[in-house]
């Protein structure tokens, strides 16, 4: 290969680029410096961009996945993209079992990239599940993974939540390139949980560098989670509990030692500072990008960090929520 011509998609996923919001600190009147860290400039648009890559190669490697096969994963959304991209430009088939309540456009993009998608719901033994279970997601994929998927042949199961080459990635290259391109002179991490694959393993990296660098987690608020009184709010795609909740119920690759501060965000917290930075710094970022700009605002906004660097990872595109409230001005939660 000569020059800037690439052969994959493969060559392109990493390296995201660091930007300060100038205009939005100024509007706030911050103190301290907020640094987003832009994953959409990813070939597909998101940070799961780099999971899908590592977890597809790292079972390429170890001879789970062999030409033939298909690709199998459960998502709610973008790591469903980055890996039917993935499969498409190695020649692999790909299907996904997607959450009902995600965007219509990561059912369509995942479509226009090869994939074949299904509704949870949609899937018996996992409808049958959710309905035993009072809605209980992981309860579900475990009855999908049991009476579904390991009956089948020649396919590979990424499984997100357990594959260990998801905090591997982000250790080995989302770590690394904030280090970098900060210079070392990074105080705050600001990351979502969903996985908890960029907050375990971007957060190892930094502290292993500097032990003093603060991680914090962002999880959603209470109203932002379905309950008794609210059972179908509108939430944080992709943003999950990790604290309050049953520890079994965590997913594996959440490093629940990592953090060291715990942020809860509510989705219309998360819609405001999204349109806010689209407006004051030209980046349109989805719902869980503007809860990761909330969450830095608040920390940017405490006494103590005065003068600090915030980083904040924001995960995806808003191009992927024009369907949704995000940027409906008139919902106000």
């Amino acid at each position: 290969m000569s020059g800037g011509i690439h052969t994959s998609i493969a060559e392109l996923v990493g390296k995201t680029p660091l930007l300060e919001l100038v205009n939005y600190e100024k509007k706030h009147g911050l103190n301290a410096r907020i640094l987003v860290k832009l994953e959409y400039f990813n070939p597909n648009q998101s940070v799961k961009d780099r999971i899908a890559l590592a977890m597809v190669e790292d079972a390429e490697k170890k001879g789970f996945l062999k030409p033939g096969y298909t690709i199998v994963e459960t998502t709610s959304g973008n790591t469903g993209i980055g890996l039917a991209a993935i499969a498409a430009s190695k020649g692999y088939k790909f299907r996904v079992y997607i959450q009902d309540q995600v965007s219509e456009e990561r059912f369509k993009v995942i479509q226009a990239l090869g994939g074949k998608t299904i509704k949870l719901s949609e899937e018996p033994v996992v409808a049958k599940a959710l309905q035993e279970t009072n809605g209980d997601f992981v309860a579900a994929i475990k009855a999908l993974k049991e009476q579904v998927l390991n009956k089948e042949k020649d396919i590979f199961f990424v499984d997100q939540c357990s594959n260990p080459a998801n905090p591997a990635v982000h250790e080995a290259t989302t770590g690394p390139e904030i280090w970098e391109d900060t210079d070392g002179k990074v105080d705050i991490l600001v990351a979502n949980v969903g996985t908890g694959g960029t907050v375990s393993g971007t957060g190892k990296y930094l502290k292993s560098k500097n032990p003093g660098v603060k991680v914090v987690a962002i999880q959603p608020g209470k109203n932002s989670l379905p309950s008794e009184s609210n059972p179908k709010p509108e939430e944080i795609t992709g943003v999950h509990p990790f604290e309050g909740i049953p520890k079994e119920r965590v997913p594996s690759t959440m490093n629940l030692g990592i953090y060291d501060e715990k942020l809860e965000v509510e989705t219309i917290e998360a819609y405001r500072a999204a349109r806010e930075a689209a407006k004051t710094d030209g980046i349109l970022v989805g719902t869980s990008s503007g809860a990761a700009i909330h969450a830095a605002t608040v920390l940017a906004q405490w006494p103590e960090n005065k003068g600090k660097t915030i980083v904040a990872i924001l995960p995806d595109t808003g191009l992927r929520y024009l369907s949704t409230n995000l940027f409906n001005e008139s919902y106000q939660g």
